[in-house]
């Protein structure tokens, strides 16, 4: 009843796992609806991407909202897509959402695609590790 809730800290924008200090907290970044990027984005944190992005992304982990697009390259640990991605991709495991509209080729070691989503590219299974420092490289 008298109970205060806590005030933010400054480790907003991060998220922990719940497991305690045994995991460290991760940070993310987010790219609102009303937000359009012209460049490429380099990120050593999860990225979630809302609004529409020309140019080449980078990143540990991806989450794309459905009204989302992405005009280039995506490379990334994990990634989960809801909207359209014109350009290739290259990640570890994948999740592709019913959602989403896919035109170009496709690069994975683990593969998740959703009755509905739409691919118009070549999937390919296998990967090299992928690190952020690594520049992209999608013409094999």
């Amino acid at each position: 009843m008298f109970s205060k809730k806590p005030t933010p800290g400054p480790d907003m924008g991060t998220r922990t796992s719940g497991q305690g200090s045994a995991m460290a907290a991760t940070t993310f970044s987010v790219l609102g609806a009303d937000l359009a990027v012209k460049g490429d984005i380099t990120a050593s944190a999860e990225l979630h991407i809302d609004g529409h992005v020309e140019g080449d992304i980078t990143c540990s982990g991806l989450v794309q909202g459905e009204a989302s697009a992405i005009h280039g390259a995506i490379r990334a640990q994990t990634a989960r897509l809801a909207g359209t991605v014109r350009g290739g991709i290259e990640v570890g495991q994948l999740v592709v959402l019913k959602t989403a509209r896919i035109h170009g080729d496709v690069k994975y070691d683990a593969l998740t695609i959703e009755q509905g989503a739409h691919i118009d590219g070549r999937l390919s299974h296998g990967l090299e590790p992928i690190d952020s420092e690594t520049p992209l490289d999608l013409a094999n």
